[in-house]
């Protein structure tokens, strides 16, 4: 069974571990999308254990990070998932989808939730169409690179 926990950026070894998981994953996303420059791949370790948003981890009984989903509630109000990645060797069990769920639950009082993907990051726009999100929009955020956003009312 999976365990899903708020992630203590403090924790040397839970920042190293996270890192490891976003660079695995946003790798993989820069190249389904052709665009290297994704801002969780140009961090560093330190950068990301001073970020002001909150992680969750979904943990398997060995205690592994397979997954991690991060928010930020830029409003009152409306909730941004500003990162979602799952190990490649996790790919296909739920994981995402387990992290979306967690945060229906336990911040069930937002009015909407928002998410960005890479355009042609078609996994993760078949997830989020799957939960309930729609697209809204649109932004080239580099040459032939397009980010959409999409919204989520709260009251699903």
């Amino acid at each position: 069974m999976n365990t899903i926990i708020k992630l203590n950026l403090q924790d040397d070894s839970t920042v190293n571990e996270l890192w490891s998981l976003q660079h695995k994953a946003y790798r993989l996303e820069a190249e389904l999308i052709g665009f290297r420059e994704i801002p969780p791949l140009m961090e560093t370790r330190e950068m990301l254990s001073h970020s002001k948003e909150d992680f969750y981890g979904c943990f398997d009984e060995d205690e592994e990070l397979m997954g991690a989903i991060a928010i930020e509630e830029e409003s009152p109000g409306k909730l941004t998932i500003t990162r979602m990645m799952v190990g490649p060797d996790f790919f296909r069990r739920g994981i995402a989808s387990s992290l979306l769920e967690y945060v229906f639950e336990h911040f069930s009082g937002m009015e909407q939730y928002i998410v960005s993907t890479g355009k042609l990051n078609l996994p993760a726009v078949s997830l989020y169409s799957k939960h309930g999100f729609v697209p809204m929009g649109s932004q080239e955020v580099a040459p032939g690179v397009e980010l959409i956003d999409f919204y989520r009312s709260g009251s699903l």
